[in-house]
């Protein structure tokens, strides 16, 4: 037998371009292209320099800071803002502990989220409110630190995550007389809440629809079929009203207060959408995948879990987090409920006599907050993209 050499594989070359390279063919390569262009620059630049005109000569920015407590918790008890920052102590500590642990893309979060934490310890609050922001600080750095290369904690880092939600719910809420009423909770801490829950418990609970949906036995197939095509038939505002109304009705003896009602909303009419992403997800991968698993042995359970739902969830990622995103900025709707949360915030500060006329002000930044979350969320995605290698087979 002849001796095989072994060759390694060796990839394309990469081939880079200068700035000046990269516009001249895409944006000056011909006539046409060099018109538009142009005229394109021409309206950015006056769409621009009225934009930061107004922002840096005629906008009072004085509302944010003068209500950036309000934006950030909303009525949550001064007294009781402790509870907040051991919250956002405990989550960075996880963060910390898992950039330290995973690095790549938690470690470039883990990074500016202490920047963030950095900046708000030296911007000009009260000196306890500082103190908050350079224990969050001083926390981010230290479980990073403490959690390098300490890859045996990872099982425990990620069973530390799952029980983080109650953890962190019970801090907020409290118990007894010294407790904080759900109905005090509001600000960017009550959007987070309601986008947490229904990213956390509408991605399982569409999977099991999804699944539902392509199951054998007619039964389960109708009833999951029903609800996710009568959940995607109406909007989520109705959604929402139906909740906060009939939940009640339906259930006297509970006592659901008014947020709970809103998580059920949003997370039941999420995972409806959720089930059809992954259901696209399912229906593209070929049924020799299900026989080549049934041929080694392999029981349904295991073939979901080890050789369909991976390769599913894989290539319709870009879906899913868009529902992600999409599922964030609907909690803007609970507004119209009653329930305070950024936009709520947002309008009642406009409503303020002090700050009457400023509603450009305070929307813009209600938006530029919406759209911090939102491509944080996009820019993970393309990441976990690429680290998968979506799109490259």
């Amino acid at each position: 037998m002849e001796d095989r050499e072994l060759t390694q594989e060796i990839k394309p070359p990469v081939h880079t371009k200068s700035p000046a390279r990269w516009l001249k063919d895409n944006l000056f390569n011909t006539w046409y292209n060099v018109l538009l262009s142009c005229l394109v620059l021409v309206v950015l630049f006056f769409a621009f320099k009225t934009l930061l005109t107004w922002a840096f000569t005629e906008a009072t920015w004085g509302v944010i800071p003068a209500n950036l407590q309000l934006f950030g918790v909303g009525a949550y008890p001064r007294e009781q803002i402790w509870r907040v920052w051991s919250v956002i102590y405990i989550f960075c500590l996880l963060v910390g502990l898992s950039a330290g642990i995973w690095g790549a893309l938690t470690l470039r979060f883990a990074l500016v989220l202490g920047g963030v934490w950095f900046i708000g310890a030296l911007s000009p609050f009260e000196l306890s409110t500082r103190g908050w922001f350079l224990g969050a600080v001083a926390i981010t750095a230290g479980s990073l630190l403490l959690g390098r290369g300490r890859t045996n904690l990872r099982p425990w880092i990620l069973g530390a995550w799952l029980l983080s939600f109650p953890l962190i719910m019970t801090v907020l809420r409290g118990f007894g007389e010294n407790g904080v009423l759900t109905s005090n909770w509001g600000g960017l801490l009550l959007t987070l809440i309601l986008a947490v829950v229904g990213i956390v418990v509408s991605f399982p609970l569409g999977v099991f629809l999804a699944l539902c949906r392509q199951s054998d036995l007619p039964a389960i197939r109708w009833i999951s079929t029903a609800y996710i095509e009568a959940v995607r038939g109406v909007p989520l505002i109705t959604i929402l009203f139906m909740g906060n109304i009939l939940v009640p009705i339906f259930m006297p003896g509970l006592d659901i207060n008014q947020v709970l009602r809103m998580m059920l909303g949003i997370t039941f009419f999420s995972a409806a959408y959720m089930a059809e992403n992954v259901r696209g997800g399912l229906q593209g991968i070929p049924r020799g995948q299900h026989e080549a698993a049934q041929a080694i042995g392999l029981n349904y359970v295991q073939t979901m879990l080890f050789i369909v739902l991976p390769q599913a969830l894989r290539s319709v990622i870009p879906a899913i987090v868009g529902q992600f995103i999409a599922l964030f900025k609907d909690t803007s709707l609970v507004a119209i409920i009653g329930l305070i949360d950024l936009l709520g915030v947002a309008r009642s500060v406009i409503a303020n006599p002090d700050w009457f006329g400023l509603q450009a002000e305070v929307y813009l930044f209600a938006a530029i907050i919406y759209f911090i979350f939102s491509y944080s969320m996009s820019y993970g995605s393309q990441e976990i993209e690429t680290a998968l290698g979506v799109g490259n087979t």
